[in-house]
């Protein structure tokens, strides 16, 4: 269980608030201890899990799927399935660990995704998306929402989104985060689908102003906080940054209380390393090891001298049994010593 279980930790108006800035939810990468790290550079940011599908929770290890830690408020748990009941159900269930938000994807394009009928295959059926959503809303005790992309293959998205948008608000949904990209569910590998489509950041801006009543937040190829801040400036509600976050941690994250929500945390990468200590000693103390937790941290010195040696330190030694914060501090030292 979540070492919080209260529901409306972070309130609704202060959930949207902390949209202005998101984490994408990347599967494999933004688990319970990259969104740790986070934390610790941005206080208001909003942050996403992995996406976990609707079955694993009905049948799987809950504790293993759900459990986060306290200071990851404001935070959201992104769902992935296709049957409204079993939607139902896995919010019903996960109501008890107290997450901020619900989050529909209705924007991943992977083979394995596309044979369970869920993710972007679902921009065809936005029907089902309503009936889903409407299963979702019913259960849940906080905001249910929609991250969606602008089409799938042959689509015109200038119809088939406005089109998406109305049916599925129509069933309670009024936050919805836009991937400016379509999907080529055949043909393309999920990484490509994330390079090659063109972005179409006018569609999504066209959106915002054709329904002024929706909270619409954009998300695909955002790499620096000026241009979060310009998206913002046009008209946007939020925006969502994904694989800069995560490579580039501090310059996004680091800065982003200050540029984005006007104040919160100020800590440069060291002091970010220093909070990260405690966490990885119970870690550490529990059992887990270091790896499973500073591979989310190669990133924190980006661009100044001695990162590579920062990361190549924590990649070697840091997978080796009985690894411990001595390789922390190894790693350290090779920044340290450069900018001493």
């Amino acid at each position: 269980m979540a070492e919080t279980k209260n529901q409306g930790e972070t309130g609704f108006s202060e959930v949207r608030r902390a949209a202005r800035l998101s984490v994408a939810p990347m599967m494999d990468w933004t688990d319970r201890h990259c969104r740790f790290l986070h934390r610790q550079m941005s206080s208001h940011a909003l942050l996403y899990t992995e996406m976990v599908t609707a079955p694993a929770i009905i049948h799987g290890d809950r504790a293993r799927l759900l459990d986060y830690d306290a200071a990851e408020h404001p935070v959201a748990l992104q769902l992935g399935g296709s049957d409204p009941a079993e939607l139902a159900e896995a919010v019903r269930i996960a109501s008890d660990w107290g997450y901020d938000e619900i989050n529909l994807n209705v924007g991943c394009p992977s083979d394995r995704v596309q044979s369970g009928c869920f993710g972007a295959v679902l921009m065809e059926r936005p029907g089902l998306v309503a009936d889903c959503v409407a299963a979702m809303i019913g259960a849940a005790r906080v905001e249910v929402t929609v991250k969606c992309r602008i089409g799938v293959d042959e689509q015109v998205p200038e119809e088939v989104l406005p089109a998406f948008l109305e049916t599925v608000s129509r069933a309670g949904v009024s936050r919805f985060t836009i991937h400016a990209r379509k999907a080529w569910l055949q043909g393309l590998s999920p990484k490509e689908n994330r390079e090659i489509p063109p972005l179409n950041y006018a569609l999504v801006l066209e959106m915002k102003r054709t329904y002024p009543e929706l909270h619409v937040s954009i998300n695909g190829g955002i790499g620096s906080l000026e241009q979060a801040r310009d998206l913002l400036d046009q008209g946007l509600d939020g925006v969502m940054v994904g694989r800069a976050a995560y490579h580039e941690p501090w310059e996004i994250l680091g800065r982003a209380d200050e540029m984005i929500f006007g104040g919160g945390l100020s800590r440069d990468p060291f002091e970010v390393v220093e909070a990260m200590r405690p966490y990885i000693a119970r870690h550490l103390a529990e059992g887990g090891r270091l790896h499973q937790i500073t591979r989310h941290m190669l990133g924190l010195f980006h661009g100044r001298p001695g990162a590579r040696a920062w990361r190549r330190t924590l990649s070697e030694q840091g997978t080796r049994d009985g690894a411990g914060l001595g390789v922390l501090d190894a790693a350290l030292s090779h920044v340290a010593r450069q900018v001493a």
